[in-house]
């Protein structure tokens, strides 16, 4: 195939954004046919060149034709959206149910949680997984809150340690999170400012681990309900076919997701507070995006350095 098609394809291939299993099948009967088409067009008499820069503007922009693509082929399918709902579903049901009392139920949704998302992220990281990653994140949250119970010198000492060892952590998942798409990077950082957020309303202030039991088991209906909203947010994104839609998506739920955590609250969140809570869902769900710039702006520069050499 001539160089030309070669980049052409190699284009909307980088622009697809979906699985590598529907990237490989849609690229290869775009190959297909191509070369169907230019034999045509040789038949009739043109040059490869001519054939080539004839097939290239019937097809389009490579940007705009991988666009359409995406939309005939992005939308989740309904076991798509079980497997990714079902994370969500089980932290609402443990709050809903009072499954939280018992020790074996929680130890049991969080290893089973922790091992799906294991096994996804070494076979292949499909789609459905990055709901799952989110509650990886946890422990890298519940980390830095225990930080307030340290004396104010040693909490200095060991911000200075926490902090550049959450944000490599979070970066190098998320990362390797936009090496498919960047969404899905923002669909795994999605719950985070709303856990954030319920662990500080159901502590004491300036102590979010002091938390009694009566104060969860009043709150738990809506910590239950919270995760099913987030739940139902998933599932309407992996049926939604256009990436804006998506995007608004992500944020007017998360925006709407800490208004109902605040007015949940019952004054125990104060403005100070959401302020920094939605400002930490903002950053979270686009900051993705910059990520994946710079990473997509390193590579062409890396490709371009070695073409012209």
């Amino acid at each position: 195939m001539p160089t030309a098609l070669s980049q052409y394809l190699d284009t909307v291939r980088d622009n697809l954004r979906l699985d590598f299993a529907t990237e490989e099948e849609i690229i290869g009967e775009l190959e297909t046919l191509i070369e169907d088409r230019l034999e045509e067009m040789k038949e009739k008499g043109l040059s490869e060149e001519e054939a080539t820069s004839t097939c290239v503007r019937l097809l389009g922009s490579a940007r705009s034709l991988a666009r359409r693509l995406y939309e005939a082929h992005s939308q989740g399918t309904w076991k798509q959206v079980l497997l990714a709902t079902m994370p969500h579903l089980f932290f609402a049901l443990l709050f809903t149910l009072n499954w939280w009392q018992g020790v074996g139920w929680l130890l049991g949704i969080l290893g089973l949680i922790s091992g799906v998302a294991v096994y996804g992220w070494w076979h292949g990281k499909p789609l459905w997984l990055f709901p799952w990653l989110s509650y990886s994140l946890i422990p890298v949250v519940v980390a830095g809150l225990s930080l307030l119970y340290l004396p104010e010198g040693w909490a200095w000492l060991a911000t200075l340690f926490y902090v550049p060892t959450a944000a490599w952590l979070v970066c190098s998942v998320t990362m390797k999170t936009v090496k498919k798409d960047w969404l899905y990077g923002a669909l795994m950082l999605f719950p985070v400012p709303v856990i954030i957020g319920w662990v500080l309303v159901l502590g004491r202030e300036g102590k979010p681990f002091e938390i009694g039991l009566e104060t969860i088991s009043y709150f738990a209906p809506w910590i239950g309900l919270s995760f099913l909203a987030i739940a139902a947010t998933v599932a309407v994104f992996f049926r939604l076919r256009q990436r804006w839609l998506r995007v608004t998506l992500l944020l007017t739920s998360g925006l709407a997701n800490l208004v109902l955590l605040a007015c949940c609250a019952g004054g125990r969140l104060e403005l100070p507070v959401f302020l920094f809570l939605l400002l930490t869902m903002v950053t979270l769900l686009l900051g993705p995006a910059l990520v994946e710039k710079r990473v997509r702006s390193g590579r062409h520069r890396a490709t371009a350095v070695l073409s012209s050499g």
